[in-house]
C-alpha cells in the first residue's frame, strides 16, 4: 500500500509497540507527560520535533506519544533497520529509515517529505544526533525538520524531554544492564511536555536562510518547553553519564525574547 498518497493509518504492530513502550518505561522509571497535542492535529500532517538525551529516547517517546493520542512515524537512525527483528518491526510500523553520513540522508528526507503530504505524523529528531551540550540543552539544529514542516505547510510542536540519560547511557549497549539495574532501583523520574505550535507563518519556504531561520526557532521552542521540565537543574545536569563525550561546537544561542 503506497501510504505516501492517501491518509496514513498507523499499523497495529506500531500500536502495540507504544504500550509495550509504555510498560518498559513504566519498569525502569517513574513517566510524567504535560502538555498536549491538539486534537485536530492528532491524525496530521504534523511534524514533531524533540530534543535527543539517550538511545532511550524512542522507547520513552512512543509512551509519551500513546499518552496523549498519537502514533507518529519515527525518523530514526538506519542502524535499527538493519537488526534482524527490530528493522523488520520497524519497517512494518511505517517508520523511515534515516543513514547518517551517506548520499541516503537525502532520500530519507523525501520519503519523509512524502509521508508527511500524505497527512503522517512525523517525530524528528531536529539535532541530527544524541545532543553532546555540556548542559544537555538542545544543540543547534539541522534543517531537516524545518525544511519538511516548511515543504509540507505542516504545523511543528517541540517535544522537551528530561530524564532518560539516568537510564540508558550514551555508549549502550555497553553499559547497558548497570544502567537498567541502576534505574531499577532508583526508579527516576521522565519528564516529557508537549508544547505550544511554533509559528513559522511569515517564512516563505524558497527564500534564503528560511530553513535557518525556521530551524532555530523548532530549537528555541524545543529549549523554552524544556525549561520547566530542570528547574533545579538549569545550567548542568545533576546525573553525569561519564560515557558521554562533551562537545561545544554545536551549542545553541537562544535567540533574546520579543
Amino acid at each position: 500500500m503506497d501510504t505516501a498518497h492517501s491518509p496514513w493509518q498507523p499499523p497495529l504492530i506500531w500500536r502495540g509497540a507504544q504500550v509495550l513502550a509504555r510498560t518498559v518505561v513504566g519498569a525502569v522509571a517513574r513517566l510524567e507527560v504535560t502538555g498536549e497535542v491538539p486534537a485536530a492535529l492528532r491524525r496530521g500532517p504534523l511534524v514533531l520535533a524533540a530534543n535527543h538525551l539517550s538511545p532511550f529516547d524512542p522507547v520513552v517517546l512512543a509512551a509519551a506519544c500513546r499518552a496523549v493520542g498519537v502514533a507518529p512515524r519515527f525518523m530514526a537512525t538506519g542502524g535499527l533497520f538493519r537488526a534482524p527483528v527490530v528493522g523488520t518491526a520497524m519497517r512494518r510500523a511505517g517508520h523511515i529509515r534515516v543513514d547518517r553520513g551517506t548520499a541516503a540522508v537525502g532520500r530519507a528526507l523525501d520519503d519523509a517529505a512524502r509521508a508527511v503530504a500524505g497527512g503522517s505524523v512525523i517525530l524528528v529528531y531536529p539535532e541530527g544526533r544524541i545532543g553532546l551540550d555540556p548542559g544537555l540543552w538542545p544543540e543547534r539544529g539541522k534543517t531537516g525538520a524545518a525544511r519538511l514542516a516548511l515543504a509540507g505547510h505542516a504545523p511543528v510542536i517541540p517535544v522537551a524531554q528530561w530524564g532518560s540519560h539516568e537510564v540508558v547511557p550514551y555508549q549502550a549497549p555497553r553499559g547497558l544492564l548497570r544502567g537498567v539495574a541502576r534505574s531499577l532501583l532508583r526508579r527516576p523520574v521522565v519528564r516529557v511536555r508537549f508544547g505550544a505550535p511554533v509559528d513559522l507563518g511569515d517564512l516563505n519556504p524558497g527564500a534564503p536562510g528560511a530553513a535557518r531561520r525556521a530551524t532555530d526557532r523548532i530549537i528555541d521552542a524545543i529549549t523554552d518547553t524544556l525549561v520547566p521540565l530542570r528547574p533545579d537543574e538549569p545550567d548542568r545536569p545533576r546525573y553525569v553519564d561519564p560515557s558521554r563525550p562533551v562537545d561545544s561546537s554545536r551549542v545553541h544561542r537562544r535567540r533574546p525574547p520579543g
